[in-house]
């Protein structure tokens, strides 16, 4: 046991109150990880070698990461940040804004300025995000796209979680003027979707009508892959910078980036007609921005780890996890049905109490906004409620899943982890 821990590590883990067991169970899970990590290691130099090469081709120089205040006219370092944007993602053109305070903001911005009354959204992968549904109007809310006589229609994955070609055809009318297609799986039990699954999607919706505007939720799935949605013929790409692409140091914002002219009339919902990308003073957190955007691959890379790694833990005691630790990886959220209530807590307490923040708060579930039952989320963050660093979440209903997600560094999520299960047995519960 523990032969491949020095024995002053040990004794802070011990300190900590990870039990031998919880240890020896880690380090069998950890060698089993060792070839998968040295893939994830390998799209990680090929993305920071995207990004560098996005910042040298623009010219970024320390006065693109001067501050701006009041309209934010002429702030050079925004319009060069959405232009690395851009050029990181393969669009014409992006929008990289303080003022997107979430990634549901984003996509809510993305939607109202593409869509007008009598037009209709596809979902064609089942239902999308909890916090969607009272933007679409799934759930009736005061302001809702539904409101404003813009109709929702959506096609189910099949049972293998397949497409479903033939509904999403039935389902393409000559009102679908947006398809939006969320890449995660949010809280739903499907696979996260893959870039080539993605592309296959697009290509198969445009072969049916050429002018709809596909665009893709992609939360979470930024730099796992060494290609994005984008490349593939997605109009849209929507994220949040607490996510993968703020690499952790983003307080706050989100992006959009996709064709010129959706991207100008998405920036005319965010400010006013007419003024557009013009306005929006960055506020001082343009440098946050670029250095964000610069580690994200690292951060994306170490965040995965500690997802593969929670699942080989977990499989290996017989939880079910998806996706499983030996499988290809298209986000960095990792799921593990815990079966009991009790039990998702425990494993939330323990994610908690390995926060660098709040590692004295117990979490537990309430009724957060925009979803639909009680959550208990962990979420010990220098940034509130960054899901790229160590953090997990998940919905008080059956199977009790618990959503992981995130870690700056690999050893502060491999720490995380071997704490929820820590905490699971000091419960009796594993």
């Amino acid at each position: 046991m523990s032969a491949g821990l020095d024995e002053s590590l040990l004794d802070m883990y011990r300190a900590a109150g990870l039990s031998e067991r919880v240890l020896a169970l880690g380090e069998a899970a950890e060698a089993q990880c060792k070839a998968r990590f040295a893939e994830i290691d390998a799209i990680a130099e090929y993305n920071q070698m995207k990004v560098l090469n996005a910042l040298r081709e623009h010219r970024i120089g320390e006065a693109h990461l001067s501050p701006s205040t009041g309209y934010g006219y002429n702030d050079i370092g925004r319009d060069a940040l959405e232009a690395v944007y851009a050029s990181v993602f393969g669009t014409e053109d992006a929008l990289v804004r303080a003022q997107l305070v979430s990634g549901t903001h984003a996509l809510t911005v993305a939607l109202f300025g593409n869509l007008r009354p009598g037009d209709e959204i596809l979902s064609p992968v089942g239902k999308p995000y909890d916090t969607l549904d009272e933007v679409i109007g799934i759930r009736p809310q005061r302001g809702s796209l539904r409101e404003y006589g813009v109709s929702y229609r959506q096609a189910d994955l099949k049972e293998d979680g397949s497409f479903d070609f033939d509904a999403i055809r039935d389902s393409i009318n000559e009102k679908t003027r947006l398809v939006e297609i969320q890449r995660s799986k949010g809280y739903a039990a499907r696979k996260t979707l893959s870039v080539a699954e993605i592309a296959e999607l697009i290509r198969f919706v445009k072969s049916v009508k050429p002018d709809v505007i596909c665009m893709v939720d992609n939360c979470y799935g930024e730099f796992v892959e060494r290609r994005e949605p984008s490349e593939f013929g997605a109009d849209l790409l929507v994220g949040s910078l607490i996510k993968n692409p703020g690499g952790g140091l983003a307080p706050i914002g989100g992006y959009i980036a996709g064709k010129r002219e959706l991207i100008e009339n998405a920036a005319y919902r965010l400010t006013a007609p007419g003024l557009g990308k013009e306005l929006g003073a960055s506020l001082g957190v343009t440098r946050q921005f670029f250095q964000g955007l610069f580690l994200a691959p690292t951060v994306t890379a170490s965040a995965e780890k500690g997802a593969i790694f929670a699942a080989q833990l977990y499989q290996n005691l017989g939880f079910p996890v998806n996706p499983r630790a030996e499988e290809l990886r298209h986000d960095i959220i990792q799921s593990v049905d815990l079966k009991s209530p009790e039990a998702l807590s425990a494993f939330c307490i323990g994610i908690q109490a390995a926060s660098p923040v709040d590692s004295f708060v117990k979490p537990e579930a309430w009724d957060m906004p925009g979803y639909e039952e009680p959550v208990i989320m962990a979420a010990g963050t220098f940034v509130s409620g960054a899901s790229i660093e160590l953090s997990a979440d998940g919905p008080m209903r059956s199977p009790y899943t618990a959503y992981f997600q995130g870690g700056l560094t690999y050893a502060h999520a491999k720490i995380g982890v071997l704490m929820s299960l820590q905490k699971l047995a000091d419960a009796g519960l594993v």
